[in-house]
């Protein structure tokens, strides 16, 4: 069994972010195993030869002791709306594999195309993405979220957003917001008006 995954971007062959990634690696097997890992990511992962051409989605899954990786040619999920659910116990800190709490909630999202999901009033993430909200000026990414991307932690060590403690009550301070997660680049996500975030 594998609790645990990292989704790691692959164009042409070559791993996105992996930095990122094994700093993520790293922390979550040190906090579910409580001792550190001298696994390197880059060294245990082979790409197939069918997979080094192209946009590819690496599923990288492991436990205390062994891992696997499954690959897929990716196609972005278009996201054109989102609905609040409200759910203040929610984890997933860790990327688990079972997202059984996150589909339930899912279910919520009625006519929307996906769920903006909030905790004690506060803004975290969709079911698959973080999110980053543009005020006219800066471009801003819930200080608390579910879980802590890897592409959030590149655009914040970089500067290109930065991160606020963001309630319900501040959408209307935004115009514009963003979905990214680790196959969807900032660059490329489509810029959606803040009046597709149902309330």
């Amino acid at each position: 069994m594998f609790p645990l995954i990292e989704s790691i971007k692959v164009v042409d062959g070559v791993l996105q972010n992996i930095e990122y990634h094994q700093h993520r690696f790293e922390a979550s097997y040190f906090k579910l195993y409580k001792r550190l890992t001298d696994i390197l990511l880059e060294n245990v992962i082979d790409i197939p030869q069918d997979y080094r051409q192209g946009l590819v989605k690496l599923r990288f899954l492991y436990n205390d002791t062994d891992c696997f990786c499954q690959y897929d040619r990716y196609k972005s999920k278009p996201v054109k709306s989102l609905k609040l659910v409200y759910d203040n116990h929610i984890d997933y800190s860790l990327k688990w594999v079972d997202r059984k709490k996150l589909n339930e909630l899912h279910k919520q999202k009625d006519q929307a195309d996906d769920i903006l999901i909030i905790k004690n009033q506060r803004i975290t993430d969709t079911s698959f993405t973080n999110i980053v909200f543009y005020d006219g000026k800066n471009w801003v990414t819930p200080k608390f979220p579910l879980l802590h991307g890897t592409a959030r932690a590149r655009l914040l060590a970089t500067n290109k957003i930065m991160a606020e403690d963001i309630i319900v009550n501040d959408l209307k301070s935004f115009t514009s917001f963003k979905l990214i997660n680790a196959m969807r680049d900032f660059d490329q996500a489509d810029e959606l008006p803040i009046h597709s975030i149902i309330l």
